[in-house]
């Protein structure tokens, strides 16, 4: 706390892993891993009722975005994000500045997309020109930036619905779960970016377009997440128990890859498809 008040004193902002250094030179005897102090912020964001910006720490960000969006930053040019790389638009950590951008989009769809791989694919394929949408990515488990971003688009754009392309396995629901319900280690910010988010796939029924060979075994780790979910509150769905049950049943899990035994194309038509037909739960 006293470090944060300093930061705030400053007018400065550092992200949990810059305090950890900070805290290991001036207290070693108090902090002595990165986990520990991410607890002890996480305590001090519950004791004091508000959010980790407002103490001056910022979230650090793997996000990336792409596709049919305008972006402005205050006092920058515009930024069309759909002439750019396959990297996309890197999401900055910083929370304050992601809540002054101003968007504008013709887009239909914003589709969340776990992997960046994927990401790279669908955005090397320019899949936003025939599907008109956004894509969103936080190259796996989803950081507090990524979550913000998409928030705020949810926001600025309510009619535009949100597909989620997952893998098939107990982490990519996990996934899938911490974008649509929040994740209950951030405390008090744990639903505050919470967005509906529909489940696009992959899914139990989309098995049958991928070979048995390229389904592998579930691991200890996936094991550990399925136990975790059933017994979370965000398992409600019974569609959601039933696609775990089914995982734990097969014992087998299918990466969103698989589906390139039809193609490295096939992809945006599995995407297409699906919108169009709205199979999404």
């Amino acid at each position: 706390m006293e470090l944060c008040h300093q930061l705030l004193c400053q007018e400065k902002q550092v992200t949990q892993r810059e305090l950890f250094y900070k805290l290991i030179c001036d207290s070693p005897d108090y902090f002595t891993s990165q986990h520990q102090v991410n607890n002890t912020i996480q305590d001090v964001v519950s004791l004091l009722r508000c959010s980790r910006r407002s103490l001056g720490i910022m979230a650090s960000s793997r996000g990336a975005i792409i596709g049919r969006l305008l972006l402005q930053e205050p006092g920058q040019d515009i930024l069309d994000c759909s002439g750019l790389g396959t990297s996309g638009y890197a999401i900055t950590g910083d929370l304050n500045l992601l809540n002054k951008l101003v968007f504008h989009s013709d887009a239909r769809y914003i589709i969340v997309v776990e992997k960046d791989a994927i990401f790279q694919r669908l955005a090397e394929d320019r899949i936003f020109n025939y599907i008109p949408s956004i894509l969103i990515t936080a190259k796996g488990y989803p950081d507090l930036a990524t979550r913000f971003f998409l928030h705020r688009l949810s926001k600025t754009f309510p009619n535009l619905p949100i597909f989620a392309l997952v893998d098939w396995n107990p982490a990519g629901l996990a996934i899938l779960c911490t974008y649509k319900f929040g994740s209950i280690k951030m405390g008090l910010e744990a639903f505050k970016y919470a967005c509906n988010v529909k489940w696009l796939g992959l899914r139990g029924a989309d098995l049958s377009l991928i070979p048995e060979d390229s389904l592998a075994e579930l691991k200890p780790r996936d094991l550990l997440i399925a136990k975790s979910l059933m017994s979370s509150d965000m398992m409600l769905q019974d569609m959601y128990r039933e696609e775990l049950a089914l995982m734990m049943e097969r014992g087998r899990r299918a990466e969103i890859e698989a589906l390139y035994c039809h193609g490295y194309d096939f992809l945006g038509k599995y995407i297409a498809k699906k919108i169009v037909q709205g199979d999404y739960t």
